[in-house]
């Protein structure tokens, strides 16, 4: 078997779940804001949870959900700080968590993200599974600033956030965001907080390995006072890591075993299957890259 089928098996265990833009009511959305403490705070509303941290001249926001909600996330921001947002941190390029920059950069705010973003955006993607494609994007919807890989900080009104690319997780360019003087841990939809295996984007970059590979490294750096904001679900913390750690491993250890076993993906699928016909949300067959 070849590295590129292990993968392709392990990702099979792992959820889809997109959010439909058309199948939403967004006149009924309101945005719910949370306090995490050290002037940090926690915005659910349709999509992807954000992230803001106030600082004394700005503010820093992680992800913008859609684009109907803008004016409801912004109406959220200002009662919190009239500050202006100075920068928007972009964890992935899926359109719940980008669907409003375009909004927030005409207002002067600067979307940061890893550089697979930006490309994501500018030449439009298509879905793996259903083939549907997205259109490519332009002016104020893409990303006016990029880092390549590795890890970028940057400072707002003495407020720091520490970027870290986490290459081929959830996609081939996302972005996990900490707030070391906040203790908290953003990880856009690498994981979720809803007990049940998240999304690997196996057209446009994801990989099980991936999101092992960055649960592992927020191990290392939460502490059991650590508040971690997932892409969706409730607030998490060091023990939410922990557990989704285990269920990914769990998942790619029980393919890696069938597929030492010499087992084929016609033979492997149909046990996965099986195996995940009781967790909650339907199983669909997914893949990853090396």
């Amino acid at each position: 078997m070849t590295k590129t089928l292990l993968a392709a098996l392990a990702a099979s265990t792992m959820l889809i779940a997109a959010p439909a833009l058309a199948q939403q009511d967004f006149s009924k959305v309101e945005i719910k804001t949370t306090d995490l403490g050290n002037k940090t705070y926690r915005l659910e509303g349709a999509g992807g949870n954000i992230t803001l941290a106030v600082g004394s001249d700005g503010l820093i926001m992680v992800d913008t959900q859609f684009a109907p909600l803008s004016d409801k996330i912004k109406a959220a921001v200002k009662a919190i700080s009239p500050l202006p947002i100075k920068y928007i941190i972009l964890t992935h390029f899926h359109g719940d968590h980008t669907g409003g920059v375009a909004n927030f950069q005409k207002d002067g705010a600067i979307a940061l993200s890893q550089d697979n973003i930006r490309l994501r955006l500018l030449g439009g993607t298509a879905n793996g599974l259903t083939g549907n494609k997205t259109p490519g994007l332009s002016g104020d919807a893409i990303p006016k600033e990029t880092y390549i890989g590795g890890i970028k900080t940057i400072e707002v009104g003495g407020r720091k956030a520490v970027l870290t690319h986490y290459y081929n997780a959830h996609t081939d360019g996302d972005t996990g965001v900490y707030f070391p003087d906040a203790n908290v841990i953003a990880t856009g939809d690498i994981m979720n907080n809803n007990h049940r295996y998240q999304t690997i984007d196996f057209a446009n970059g994801g990989d099980i390995r991936g999101m092992i590979r960055a649960t592992n490294d927020w191990l290392k750096i939460a502490n059991d006072q650590t508040k971690v904001q997932t892409g969706h679900g409730p607030l998490a913390n060091k023990k939410s890591i922990e557990d989704y750690n285990a269920m990914v491993k769990a998942a790619r250890d029980a393919v890696e075993k069938l597929v030492r076993e010499g087992k084929s993906e016609a033979d492997v699928w149909p046990r996965i299957h099986s195996r995940n016909s009781t967790r909650p949300g339907p199983m669909t067959r997914n893949r990853a890259r090396t």
